[in-house]
């Protein structure tokens, strides 16, 4: 209940409710005292003054008065009864929201769940290919520091390194975002391997494990090298095979490392332990190159023997597909059920692992050189996916030098290949490899090609690059994965 008081009285009186106020305008009485002769007191500093003769707007005043009626009419029981309902609503909406939030949170956990299941049965396939732009060559950048052909690159599970290596027996550890060199081994020569630490044959293969750890790489002196990723510090040396080390990879979340051989074996190595494990042997020529992903298994491109094969480390068994028809000299796996090939023939190829057949195969992948009648295929010296999308990307090599590197995108389910865009390129590209990210892709560079020197190409550079994927501009929510 409101109170209201009259100013300018020496007794206030309290208004009641519901009564309007009169206030009367008597002429103030002036002391004597405070006359001045010749001069009329102004009346109108003697008024009397209240906030409520202040002038209101016709809306302002209809609201303070339904506001005083609903003060003035309302009940004890009316005004519990609204606060009740008040009280109840502000309830509902606090529920509606945990409620929105708790359904968003199930199926953020659901579809994590389901991606989650997917990728361990090597069946995730993240559809991203539509969204990818044709980079700017004016982006791509070249970091030079290798005095011979680049070999083999490795980028750190944190996107932020960059490790190669290359025919000067050298290794570089760059740094992506400026571009400098962060560690450099040096190559040494030929009969210094007693006191030099490092490598002095050329290097052909290099792996970092998941938790980049370990770097390790090998040579043509059949010499497996361990290092501490971090500072680049000698760890250990692994000997055992009898040919030039082609392929090394780390199996995801484990120091287990698969090794690949021209001397027709595979071998496993634990690293934790400096360890050798046990031997493998199927193949019918050189291995060219070796994968892996979580599972106790790895996949091999058997070059010349034109077989690419399953190796089932627990069940000591294999698997042996068929289907190109030169040396396969690359492969990589897309994810645990699925990979891509390159062979000297200028096939590039797709794979499931439950099919001895390509699901997808692309003759002349990268185009003939030549003159007329005498045209040969670009043969794919690399290949790379961006796990678990339908992205891949092949390189070529060649005798000319209009070489380039060309993304494809894979099919629904991968069954079939469709290209994307091609990066010119100069050089025989030797690596490739995609940051886990997939905001670029790296490609190893060089002169000649990194198994031998059938041709050279002199007005190519030696080095890396680095070339930025763009996308574009979201519209709408990322394409849910498929199956």
């Amino acid at each position: 209940m409101s109170s209201f008081f009259i100013k300018g009285s020496k007794n206030p009186h309290i208004a009641k409710p519901g009564k309007k106020i009169m206030v009367s305008k008597r002429k103030a009485e002036v002391n004597p005292a405070m006359k001045v002769k010749g001069k009329k007191h102004n009346s109108k500093y003697n008024e009397e003054i209240s906030s409520d003769s202040e002038t209101e707007s016709p809306v302002v005043a209809k609201k303070r008065q339904a506001q005083e009626e609903q003060d003035y009419d309302e009940t004890p029981q009316e005004k519990k009864l609204r606060l009740a309902k008040l009280y109840l609503n502000q309830l509902k909406e606090q529920e509606e929201e945990k409620a929105e939030d708790e359904a968003f949170e199930t199926d953020l956990i659901a579809g994590r769940l389901r991606e989650e299941v997917l990728e361990h049965k090597g069946k995730l396939q993240r559809l991203i290919a539509k969204d990818l732009l044709p980079p700017d060559t004016s982006e791509i950048r070249l970091l030079q520091g290798h005095k011979l052909p680049i070999t083999c690159l490795v980028i750190s599970p944190d996107d932020k390194c960059i490790f190669s290596a290359a025919k000067d027996c050298s290794i570089i550890k760059w740094d992506v975002e400026s571009g400098k060199k962060l560690r450099v081994i040096p190559g040494g020569r030929k009969g210094t391997e007693d006191r030099h630490v490092g490598h002095t044959a050329q290097v052909l293969c290099m792996s970092v494990s998941s938790d980049a750890k370990y770097l390790a790489t090998g040579d043509m002196n059949k010499l497996i090298m361990i290092w501490e990723a971090e500072t680049c510090k000698h760890l250990y040396k692994f000997t055992g095979h009898k040919g030039p080390v082609s392929g090394l990879s780390f199996r995801r979340g484990t120091h287990d490392l698969y090794s690949a051989s021209h001397d027709r074996s595979i071998k496993v190595w634990n690293v934790d332990e400096n360890a050798y494990v046990e031997t493998l042997f199927g193949h019918q020529d050189a291995i060219t190159g070796l994968d892996s992903l979580s599972r106790e298994r790895c996949v091999t491109a058997g070059g010349r023997d034109r077989t690419v094969r399953v190796w089932k480390i627990a069940e000591e068994s294999q698997l042996v597909f068929h289907g190109h028809e030169g040396s396969i000299d690359c492969i990589q796996l897309i994810n645990e059920e699925h990979m891509i090939t390159g062979a000297d023939d200028g096939s590039v190829c797709l794979w499931s692992v439950n099919k001895k057949k390509p699901l997808s195969t692309v003759k002349q992948a990268h185009g003939c050189h030549g003159d007329a009648g005498l045209e040969q295929p670009h043969w794919v010296a690399a290949v790379a996916a961006l796990l678990n999308s339908d992205v891949v990307a092949s390189g070529a090599s060649g005798c000319s030098s209009n070489s380039q590197v060309q993304v494809w995108k894979c099919g629904p389910n991968y069954r079939g290949l469709e290209p994307l865009f091609s990066i010119p390129v100069i050089g025989f590209v030797n690596s490739l490899k995609f940051s886990h990210s997939g905001h670029f892709l790296v490609a190893g560079v060089g002169q000649e090609h990194r198994l031998g020197r059938w041709w050279r190409q002199k007005e190519a550079r030696n080095g890396i690059c680095i070339i930025p994927l763009k996308r574009k501009p979201p519209n709408q929510d990322e394409a849910p994965a498929t199956e």
